[in-house]
């Protein structure tokens, strides 16, 4: 499907969104449910909409492992959160954990050697 087509249509033909429990919205749902159930330590952050991405919210674990996505507004991003009893956070007020910037670096196996900012 064209991009033309999806704005005719209204939309983006569907997006990941927590709150309802049909089509790629439950799944994302269900991602973010199973993603804090099954590790421990984790928080939530709200991300709020730029003009180029919608509101996400993003659950970072204990040792950094992260997972993001969206959500159709701030107010269902902290009701979802409240629901499966983590905390959550906004972005813009607390900034990203620093374990999630750690653990991005070992994924990309960085050494912070010479060159590297």
């Amino acid at each position: 499907m064209g991009l033309f087509a999806r704005l005719r249509r209204g939309g983006s033909g569907g997006g990941s969104t927590p709150g309802t429990g049909s089509g790629k919205r439950g799944e994302a749902q269900r991602h973010l449910a199973d993603f804090a159930a099954s590790r421990t330590g984790v928080e939530a952050f709200v991300e709020p909409a730029t003009t180029v991405t919608p509101t996400t919210l993003l659950l970072v674990a204990h040792d950094g492992e992260w997972t993001r996505r969206r959500v159709p507004d701030p107010r269902k991003a902290v009701d979802f959160a409240k629901r499966v009893g983590i905390p959550v956070y906004d972005v813009n007020l607390t900034g990203y954990p620093q374990r999630m910037r750690d653990f991005n670096k070992r994924q990309r196996g960085d050494d912070g050697g010479p060159g590297y900012v």
